[in-house]
């Protein structure tokens, strides 16, 4: 698939937002769902976007920035998975497989940006001692620019060459030993990474759904959605008849049972 101007010039940018929200954290935009969406948004195939999103939104779910500890990149492995799929030609489980050292690719390049704006924090310092609030703000404003050029500079090289010859050789040249290994590896992440997610919620009584749910995703030819409202339904049902979630009920119920009590004395 070729791309236009226009697109590249797009990608760009929605990288460059994906990049600098992995570090605000306020909108979100870095998580696979949405980068990989706006990606198959600017490259006219969003259909495509949401899938590869919402697969690595499975892998992605207990990947978070604690402390000084950093997570795997999740906007770097969606921006360049999603572009391989679509202007590369590849299938999505291949693009899911090379998401996982993708990520671990962008982890590293993290630590190197923020190893790099350490330099800016010191003249941040030094701006706050002057009293040059402006400068101040150009200093943040370039760190930041740097966190979205982590991002965007990857993009923008693979959707350049990504249709290329010369990538689909290296692609085809990866053996599928390793294609298959990660493929699988890829779909045991996702299993472990949202069990670990309900065990750091101590929610262990929600493990029969999870259980059920693999069962019947194994089982049956329902797609996603299929599943999804399935999901939500048990979830609906699980609400009405758990008496953790019932208690205003039972308090009418109690108060109502007193007054009858207090009426038969009267």
């Amino acid at each position: 698939m070729e791309i236009s101007t226009l697109q590249v010039i797009l990608v760009f940018l929605v990288s460059c937002v994906c990049g600098a929200g992995s570090i605000l954290d306020e909108f979100q935009t870095h998580r696979p769902l949405i980068a990989c969406t706006l990606i198959g948004l600017v490259l006219g195939d969003m259909t495509t976007g949401i899938i590869v999103g919402g697969s690595l939104e499975l892998l992605a779910l207990g990947w978070m920035n604690i402390g000084a500890a950093l997570a795997p990149d999740a906007a770097l492995a969606s921006v360049i998975s999603t572009i391989l799929v679509i202007v590369g030609g590849q299938d999505i489980s291949t693009g899911i497989a090379v998401a996982i050292p993708l990520a671990a690719a962008g982890q590293v390049l993290t630590y190197v940006v923020r190893a790099i704006t350490v330099g800016f924090q010191h003249a941040a310092d030094k701006s706050v001692e002057d009293g040059n609030l402006a400068r101040l703000d150009w200093i943040h404003f370039g760190a930041l620019m740097l966190q979205a050029m982590r991002i965007a500079i990857p993009a923008l090289i693979v959707a350049l060459t990504a249709g290329t010859d010369v990538v689909q050789t290296m692609l085809n040249a990866i053996p599928p030993v390793v294609t298959t290994g990660l493929k699988i590896a890829g779909g045991f992440i996702a299993v472990v990474g949202y069990a670990m997610v309900i065990n750091m919620m101590r929610a262990g009584h929600l493990m029969p759904f999870f259980y059920a749910g693999f069962v019947i995703a194994a089982f049956t030819d329902f797609n996603l959605v299929a599943l999804g409202v399935l999901g939500t339904i048990m979830a609906v049902i699980y609400i009405q008849i758990h008496p953790k979630y019932n208690k205003s009920q039972q308090v009418v119920v109690a108060a109502a049972s007193n007054n009858d009590l207090d009426n038969r004395l009267d």
